[in-house]
């Protein structure tokens, strides 16, 4: 029946008794699946890790910069690393950087984001990572 309407014989599903089996045009049904599955990576949307420096003798309007913007990088559904620099003889200083950090996650609003990684020093850095919250 396949060759007289110049169709192919496509069998759906081997494993169930008795198999399917359905006469269509390969090329076409093979085109429309790629499309299809072209549009869905299309609206995926990849969590990217974005990354906000700062020391911690940062100033007022330079650390709402870096809050807004990790602000920004949240409600845009990305993870946000927030890592505050130690150089030198300010290592004697993490205490303050973790202080830092600790008050940079209280200025973000409740329930906006989940924290993946709690304020810790790593090497010469404080880092932490929030997520965005999955209520969104």
């Amino acid at each position: 029946m396949a060759q007289e309407k110049d169709l192919d014989l496509v069998v759906v599903s081997p494993n169930q008794s008795p198999p399917v089996a359905k006469i269509m045009d390969w090329g076409k049904y093979k085109y429309e699946t790629e499309k299809r599955a072209k549009e869905a990576r299309k609206k995926q949307h990849t969590v990217d890790v974005k990354e906000v420096k700062m020391r911690y003798k940062i100033d007022t309007h330079d650390y709402e910069v870096r809050l807004k913007s990790a602000k920004k990088f949240l409600t845009s559904g990305n993870k946000v690393k927030v890592v505050v620099m130690l150089r030198g003889r300010e290592m004697q200083h993490s205490k303050l950087a973790l202080d830092l950090a600790t008050k940079f996650l209280a200025d973000f609003e409740q329930g906006s984001y989940t924290l993946e990684k709690a304020p810790a020093l790593e090497g010469r850095n404080v880092v932490m990572v929030l997520a965005p919250s999955s209520g969104k």
